[in-house]
């Protein structure tokens, strides 16, 4: 297996692990703790909003790493 390949696949495993996390850790709590339909899915989009918002930190905070590396070593 190329690195490249090797690679690829660990940062596809890396982010199914960690949508299927925060699936469990977040979304199902959250929409369980609702009772009527329109609450649910208002609760499942807001979580949706909180993802969205841990991706783009991860994200900026990539960058920053990739943009400082050869500064710093």
């Amino acid at each position: 297996m190329a690195h490249d390949a090797l690679t690829q696949l660990v940062a596809l495993l890396a982010g199914v692990a960690g949508l299927v996390t925060f699936v469990g850790l977040v979304t199902i709590p959250v929409v369980s703790s609702y009772e009527r339909a329109w609450e649910r899915v208002a609760a499942g989009l807001l979580s949706l909003w909180v993802l969205g918002a841990f991706v783009g930190v991860g994200v900026l905070l990539g960058g920053l790493v990739v943009y400082e590396w050869p500064r710093v070593f």
